[in-house]
């Protein structure tokens, strides 16, 4: 099975609660919180698509687009 790639890191700012769950799960901590407390994509390049943060965003504010996926990421 190939490894999986990101394509896109889609988190919707209007659904972000800014909760920090995403962050704190995230195991390589491409996520952050910026100065509005919404997550943000800091290290986008570091994400192994383990979709922790997608599966755990009790705002479904997060979508991880993969290079083995098709989507809109809307």
């Amino acid at each position: 099975m190939a490894k999986r790639r990101l394509r896109e890191l889609v988190i919707r700012r209007e659904w972000c609660k800014g909760c920090g769950i995403c962050v704190a799960l995230c195991p390589k901590q491409v996520l952050e919180l910026d100065g509005e407390d919404k997550s943000v994509p800091a290290r986008p390049e570091d994400c192994i698509c383990c979709r922790m943060c997608e599966l755990r965003c009790p705002d479904l504010a997060i979508t991880v687009l993969t290079d083995e996926e098709e989507g809109d990421g809307a």
